[in-house]
């Protein structure tokens, strides 16, 4: 009977948690920090948000590598190197 008990409450406690969603941001701000190193940001939707943040302070937008979405106007889908944009 313990077991019985055990195992459902096991299935209980796995049908509560949420499965993996796909990574909806498809581009990275890439900052250049010199000496210091740089750091990444990979919440940009758009292309254009992500130039408007990295303007001025230093850095560059590549495609996300995490995200599985449908495919981003402007990668090159038959290259096996992601191009960079600037």
């Amino acid at each position: 009977m313990r077991i019985v008990f055990a195992i459902t409450v096991l299935l209980i406690a796995a049908a509560a948690f949420d499965t993996a969603k796909a990574d909806p941001y498809p581009w990275c701000a890439e900052y250049t920090g010199g000496a210091l190193g740089g750091s990444s940001n990979c919440y940009f939707m758009t292309i254009e948000q992500c130039r408007a943040t990295v303007s001025g302070v230093g850095g560059y937008c590549t495609p996300n590598p995490f995200y599985s979405g449908p495919p981003v106007q402007g990668q090159n889908q038959t290259s096996g190197r992601r191009p960079r944009y600037f």
